[in-house]
């Protein structure tokens, strides 16, 4: 599965290694996932996302539903 947040969108970034002599090296900076699982009181169901830790913090600031209703008038399917 691909690294993307089901929120933000947030996926992998791509840079370079840089040693001390300069020499670059591509690499990947991958984002700081976690899957958890939220139940949505309003419509008596649980649903899992794979989250940045930012999302995390985003629902804890403005609620599970709120974020889902933002995600659905996106045309994301939760």
């Amino acid at each position: 599965m691909a690294r993307v947040c089901d929120v933000t969108g947030k996926r992998t970034a791509v840079g370079n290694n840089v040693s001390h002599a300069n020499n670059k090296t591509k690499r990947k900076f991958y984002p700081n996932l976690v899957k958890k699982r939220f139940y949505i009181p309003e419509e008596d169901r649980w649903i899992t996302l794979k989250l940045s830790t930012q999302a995390l913090r985003t629902i804890n600031k403005k609620g599970i539903y709120a974020v889902v209703k933002e995600m659905r008038a996106q045309g994301k399917k939760v």
